[in-house]
């Protein structure tokens, strides 16, 4: 049964940021694109995909083999007695025994050995296109798996990216807590020497405290949420134990895309997720067509030839002694038949069966219809949003450096003054969480437009578009 993950699904986790081995645990620096190789190498999911599709491929080259016809060989060497009795008789469920001989007018327990060599071919040679139906129907769930694969692979891209630019904004968001926590404690430092000196209340000094216990804390969060950032990132590249740290690449951080809004070269329709749905209808069709062939007969081709051995003489009616218990006389065959013929089975209630499975599976097709329209039209709304999420970043990425500046030079003054009793600690306080957020903010700005561009790659189907523009 398929798992849906939808894009907003994989995105999810990422707004709530921005708003192998042990050899592998050494690793100093990753990529972007090795960390997207290494998902689809190691992940579980995708293994357990491709490992389906060989079984699917498998099972295609089976069904190829269904129409060839039944060819039986068979080879039996009994030993036993052949009283006959007249009389009806039903071999039910094939509880009974094929013995054959006269019927005697009293029982004898003479016995001998006998044997039975066979050979028989059944062909099932004219269906009204079952064998072939057959064929397409696995054909189609070939073509299933690999739109499955396909789509698999492209959601864990989106989702190693997602991740990896996340854990990114987790690691600078841990420095911009540090800086944080620097500029407290010097603050701080001013601060209780001011009342020290008694330049300045006591109460500065606690706020001081206050501000310097708060930084520690909130630094402690922030790097809470980037180990739990590392190991999101671990699970997606399918390492058994997440390493102490990742060494990325800073370019996400520093600079926008080469191009901010690129145009998909990908139709929807061919869209992986899209695919793998419109593979689920033309199943299940094939499904309904192969089901259909079952009202109809079946028209067969068969041959027999058999050899058979018994101890027991053709005298033995009038001379029950006229056998011999030699086992190599009993095995040779002495006797053949040969027998071809043409048959047709037609179960005719089976029309009426037929119908209604054929019902059953045609709303089958109409419900994965429906779900096909509504994830194509969860797509294209995604897609109108794309664009307009990559607008606004492309803003936030042009005011954020005005917006550090602006706050680094009103820290300054700010502490210029209060060093020089000209402020007091609330105007302090403000100026350097007017910072903080300005730093917060302008590390965040340049990842947000990478995010809203992987966004727009999700949602048209074309990871190109984000993979290429560095």
């Amino acid at each position: 049964m398929f798992n849906r993950i939808t894009i907003s699904a994989i995105f999810a986790f990422g707004a709530s940021v921005v708003t192998a081995s042990s050899a592998f645990s050494q690793i100093q620096s990753l990529g972007m694109k090795d960390a997207i190789r290494l998902g689809l190498e190691n992940y579980p999911t995708i293994q357990a995909r491709q490992n389906q599709l060989k079984a699917s491929q498998s099972y295609l080259k089976e069904t190829k083999t269904e129409y060839l016809p039944d060819w039986n060989f068979s080879a039996q060497q009994d030993y036993g007695t052949v009283n006959g009795q007249n009389g009806p008789l039903f071999g039910y469920r094939g509880l009974s025994v094929a013995s054959s001989g006269p019927a005697q007018p009293t029982q004898n327990w003479n016995a001998a050995f006998g044997a039975l060599y066979l050979t028989n071919v059944n062909w099932d040679f004219f269906t009204f296109g079952r064998a072939l139906e057959k064929i397409k129907v696995q054909q189609n769930v070939v073509n299933r798996d690999k739109a499955d694969l396909g789509q698999q692979q492209f959601q864990h891209e989106v989702r190693v990216a997602s991740a990896y630019l996340n854990l990114l904004a987790a690691q600078r968001l841990v420095k911009v807590q540090g800086d944080n926590l620097n500029r407290t404690l010097e603050i701080r430092r001013v601060v209780v020497a001011r009342v020290s000196n008694g330049l300045n209340p006591g109460v500065d000094s606690s706020l001081a405290n206050a501000e310097v216990s708060n930084a520690r804390i909130q630094l402690t969060n922030a790097q809470q949420n980037e180990q739990e950032q590392v190991n999101q990132l671990s699970q997606y590249l399918g390492l058994p134990t997440p390493p102490p740290d990742f060494l990325l690449d800073s370019a996400f951080i520093v600079k926008n895309p080469t191009n901010p809004d690129p145009a998909s070269k990908i139709n929807l329709d061919n869209h992986p997720i899209l695919q793998f749905y419109r593979n689920r209808v033309n199943v299940s069709n094939e499904q309904a067509k192969y089901l259909k062939t079952f009202a109809y007969p079946t028209f067969s081709l068969f041959g027999v030839f058999q050899g058979r051995g018994s101890g027991f003489q053709s005298a033995v009616q009038n001379e029950p002694l006229a056998y011999t218990s030699s086992y190599s006389r009993g095995i040779d065959p002495t006797r053949y038949n040969y027998l071809v013929g043409i048959a047709t089975v037609w179960n005719f209630t089976s029309l009426f069966r037929t119908k209604y499975q054929v019902q059953s599976q045609k709303f089958t097709s109409l419900q994965y219809q429906d779900e096909y329209n509504q994830v194509s039209q969860q797509l294209q709304n995604q897609q109108a949003l794309a664009e307009t999420r990559i607008n606004n970043a492309i803003r936030n990425s042009v005011e954020a450096p005005q917006q550090i500046k602006a706050a680094n030079d009103a820290y300054v003054q700010k502490t210029t003054l209060y060093r020089n009793g000209l402020a007091n600690i609330t105007d302090l306080q403000q100026a350097l969480f007017t910072l903080y957020r300005a730093e917060t903010n302008n590390y965040i700005a340049y990842n947000n437009v990478w995010q809203a561009l992987l966004f727009k790659a999700a949602s048209t189907g074309d990871f190109d578009l984000f993979i290429n523009n560095f």
